[in-house]
């Protein structure tokens, strides 16, 4: 039950980040005035703290982690790269880099289904 939970959990948050991204980096590349508000700064770091409170439960309770299972290693090194390029795409308004940000989300959720760093 508490796994299930918690994993649905770990999913919404994941819904709200990408939307909640994709929201920021339009902004950003738009310059809007919204962007520089302190609620649109605080709360991605609230939401995505507790979708990787989620990802560790969800790791210790399966007993898998990074660099022992593959599939979480390249999750892991593909969530480095999102954060990498989703930075890039706020701080720096590049549209190229929300693009290429979105793609290592999708990644991300390809590998999350798959167990498999290699899902296509």
């Amino acid at each position: 039950m508490t796994y299930q939970l918690i994993k649905n959990a770990h999913i919404t948050f994941a819904i709200i980040s990408i939307s909640f991204f994709i929201i920021r980096a339009w902004w950003s590349y738009r310059q809007s005035p919204l962007i520089t508000k302190r609620w649109v700064k605080t709360t991605p770091h609230i939401n995505d703290t507790l979708l990787l409170a989620c990802a560790i439960y969800l790791m210790i309770t399966i007993h898998q982690y990074p660099f022992v299972n593959s599939w979480l290693t390249a999750k892991v090194l593909a969530l480095l790269a999102y954060i990498g390029f989703g930075t890039i795409a706020i701080k720096r308004g590049k549209l190229w880099a929300g693009i290429v940000a979105v793609g290592c989300f999708g990644y991300i959720v390809m590998v999350a289904l798959a167990h498999n760093p290699f899902p296509f």
